[in-house]
């Protein structure tokens, strides 16, 4: 008898050893301004350090490409080469390609530097070919600058003892930090006054002035001049007229579906306001400007039966992945590849900043988009958000070269709706949405927001999510549990961000509202001018499950939208406070949890307790090592 009592006591001992009350649920929102301030800038600073790591391991990786090329061997082939690689990557400043004791002024040379640039460069292209020559392999010297730019210089060996030498200006750095200053809200973003923009608060539209970055928590901005009016009955032509010339209309309206944007010459958003609550009218609010917050066979077209076993991971040889890509292994991105790789029926769309449309590790996935911001231009990335976004999703795999995305073959769909400062507006947002669902997208990503709840982009919202789109969007990087849009709507699919740790990320908004969480930190993705960067944010989260999405939507075509959405929560990790929480929603997606469930394959676990196998406790990403110990302890004790 004393053996089960002891037996019970062990299990006892360990099950609050194993999984201890939280008598204190962790208090994340609880940072001083001052320290979410310092963990932002410290995550700034490790971004750059990453992205410039980036740069210089793909810039090692093309030159080395091109020093081993087997056609590559007369002088004017080599020439051209470079010049090629040049205007596919015009940091390269400088490229020479240089014979075995060769001296440096007679060597290839295509591009050039200035006096001072050279002047700095020069030791380290005298010791990049020495150490080459000597067999010691390829060389990157120290970062320098110059010009109000870093520079390094870089060697690879060639065949029969030539060096390609190289040095590169790292205009990507500055851009990453510019980007990143607004992205995770380290200084006032937008600028009062600027482009005739207020900043409100979201809920009273009181003016509040901006003067701190702490400060844009819960604040709204919106055009001062215009409102978005949608009324009961469309009105006449004759009423238009007349709205127009009472509120001296200073361009003539704007119409999206049933909603109109009016603009007056003279008259602020409120005055506007109180003039349409005269008509008949189901709303009228301001008109709010959103900012940045980033066909292969199927289970059953492979024969597999709903009692298979998923077979091994499937690791991509992309130049970056291993180093750098931490955030696909951590939700299982790997094991779910060999469920499904994704489709060419669902298309993704990208409402963003638009996409680099020219990025050799995209341009093979993307399919015709939409330029809002103007009509006559392709939707071209001319920030950097978007093009970082659509590289999570679905940047080419196994090509050997950058980042690996999440979805090997989901089109992705690029729609500019943000400009070159970041952000859009309530209609550009609305008509960017309302065009991807008309044109086929069936999973958007929405890596933008702000704290109005604007009853237009919930009409855009609605109608997707009736066209049976699935929506995912990131909550925001203010650290506040203020309720953000678009990802706040009911429709709409949140996201939060986590670390390496499976923490909450500093930055991340949080609330009732959430619906899971993803990496969002320092993640390694595309960007403009064949470039990579590593950026942070609750926009990086959100393309991580809206790549899930999509892949579920290619493991199970018939399921629907809100069918998508429930197995993404059901099939989530729990993180933080035990079941779901206002930090994590239901958990860490899990892509492969989430593709057996879509797919209708069963894990180990779950064959083997339906075929009356034993089954463990304490799983730790399937390694039940806890669990293990505790049954064959048990065992030994019951044997006695």
């Amino acid at each position: 008898m004393w053996k089960y009592g002891l037996s019970f006591a062990i299990v006892l001992a360990l099950g609050i050893f194993l999984f201890p009350r939280n008598e204190k649920e962790p208090h994340f929102e609880s940072y001083s301004p001052v320290a979410e301030m310092q963990a932002k800038q410290a995550l700034l600073k490790q971004d750059l350090q990453i992205t410039a790591e980036l740069c210089r391991s793909q810039c090692s990786f093309q030159l080395e490409a091109m020093a081993q090329a087997p056609d590559l061997e007369p002088a004017d082939a080599k020439l051209q080469a470079m010049k090629q690689l040049q205007a596919e990557h015009p940091h390269m400043e400088q490229l020479l390609w240089t014979s075995r004791s060769q001296p440096i002024g007679e060597a290839l040379s295509s591009g050039s530097l200035s006096e001072h640039v050279r002047t700095l460069a020069d030791p380290y292209i005298a010791q990049a070919q020495k150490q080459i020559e000597q067999g010691g392999g390829a060389y990157q010297s120290p970062s320098f600058e110059s010009e109000g730019s870093t520079f390094f210089a870089v060697g690879v060996p060639g065949k029969d003892s030539s060096a390609l030498l190289g040095v590169v200006r790292q205009n990507i750095l500055p851009q990453v930090e510019s980007h990143q200053l607004n992205n995770l809200r380290i200084v006032n973003y937008p600028a009062n006054n600027h482009y005739k923009i207020e900043s409100v608060d979201a809920q009273t539209l009181q003016d509040i002035d901006v003067k701190h970055p702490e400060h844009n928590q819960g604040t709204s901005h919106y055009h001062i001049n215009q409102v978005v009016v949608r009324f009961n009955k469309l009105p006449s032509e004759a009423d238009l007229q007349r709205m127009q010339a009472d509120i001296g209309a200073a361009k003539p309206y704007r119409k999206l579906g049933y909603t109109y944007i009016f603009e007056s010459s003279h008259m602020e958003a409120k005055q506007l306001m109180n003039y349409f609550h005269n008509w008949d009218i189901q709303y009228v609010e301001p008109h709010f400007l959103y900012l940045t917050n980033t066909a292969v066979p199927t289970a059953s077209e492979t024969g597999r039966t709903a009692n298979d076993v998923i077979a091994a991971p499937v690791a991509p040889n992309d130049s970056l992945y291993q180093r750098y890509q931490w955030n696909l292994p951590l939700v299982d991105t790997e094991l779910g590849w060999t469920i499904t790789k994704g489709s060419k029926d669902v298309i993704v769309a990208v409402v963003d900043t638009g996409v680099d449309l020219d990025h050799p590790d995209l341009v093979n996935q993307l399919v015709g988009g939409y330029n809002v911001v103007d009509v006559e231009l392709p939707p071209m990335d001319d920030v950097g958000h978007g093009t970082h976004v659509a590289g999570v999703i679905g940047a080419i795999i196994n090509n050997r070269i950058g980042v690996a995305g999440m979805s090997w073959y989901n089109p992705i769909m690029p729609i500019k709706v943000l400009d070159h400062t970041g952000a859009g507006s309530t209609y550009a947002v609305a008509q960017g949405i309302i065009w991807a669902t008309d044109h086929g997208a069936k999973v958007i990503n929405l890596s933008l927001g702000n704290y109005a709840d604007a009853n237009f982009l919930h009409d855009a919202i609605q109608y997707a999510y009736d066209h049976d789109v699935v929506l995912i969007a990131a909550s925001g990087n203010d650290n506040t549990e203020q309720a953000g849009y678009p990802a706040a709507y009911p429709e709409v699919f949140a996201v939060a961000a986590a670390d390496a740790q499976r923490k909450k990320a500093t930055f991340s908004n949080y609330g009732d509202y959430i619906d899971v969480a993803a990496p969002g930190v320092s993640i390694a993705s595309t960007y403009p001018h064949n470039q990579y960067a590593s950026l942070s944010g609750t926009s990086m989260a959100s393309p991580h499950v809206t790549a899930l999405a999509a892949l579920i939507r290619s493991a199970n075509p018939k399921l629907s939208n809100h069918e998508v959405m429930q197995i993404m929560r059901d099939t989530a990790t729990d993180a933080g406070p035990v079941g779901k929480d206002k930090y994590f929603g239901y958990g860490i997606i899990d892509v492969a949890a989430a593709l057996r469930s879509a797919a209708g394959i069963k894990n180990k676990e779950a064959a083997s307790a339906e075929s009356g196998g034993s089954t463990t406790i304490g799983t730790d990403n399937g390694n039940n090592v806890w669990g293990t110990w505790l049954q064959r302890l048990l065992g030994q004790l019951q044997t006695e």
